[in-house]
């Protein structure tokens, strides 16, 4: 790959992680926050068997406290929005953000469902779990960030896992 390249998918890690902050930000809104379990019940709806019996454990771990949980997720966008922007353990940020995305895309979206007849589309998490991995593949942490200076001067920060 040559530089051109790289900067590419620098440049689409950034501005993926202007739209993650954006979505982040809508979930600090008391909507969601105070709605939590809603997104889960609405994922189980028209599901098969198999899928709501997923998407119902979900919701017994969550239904703890789900706004304790609802900040959970606000958090966590955040940092993986900001991770992105700024280029700061961009690593963690792409895993953690394949995770979120699989975890939304098998309970809130129902892994894409219902599959029946009149299904249009397969879900948006799943395409942003492809992302990420274009942009772990495309090493974009090593231009425009933080992890390209950090590397350099604290390397013991960026052990390989």
């Amino acid at each position: 790959m040559n530089k051109i390249e790289d900067q590419s998918f620098a440049v689409l890690r950034i501005v993926f992680g202007v739209v993650w902050l954006i979505d982040a930000s809508f979930k600090w809104n008391p909507a969601f926050l105070n709605n939590f379990t809603d997104y889960l019940v609405q994922g189980a709806q028209g599901q098969s068997v198999l899928v709501q019996a997923w998407i119902h454990l979900w919701m017994n771990g969550v239904s703890i406290n789900p706004y304790v949980f609802a900040i959970i997720v606000a958090i966590a966008e955040t940092a993986i929005a900001l991770g992105l922007i700024f280029g700061l353990f961009t690593e963690i940020a792409i895993a953690g953000g394949i995770a979120m995305t699989l975890v939304i895309w098998s309970t809130a979206e129902g892994f894409g469902g219902p599959y029946m007849s009149g299904s249009t589309d397969i879900g948006a998490a799943i395409i942003y779990a492809i992302v990420f991995v274009a942009l772990w593949l495309g090493r974009s942490w090593r231009y425009y960030s933080v992890d390209a200076t950090l590397r350099k001067k604290l390397p013991f920060l960026y052990l390989r896992w």
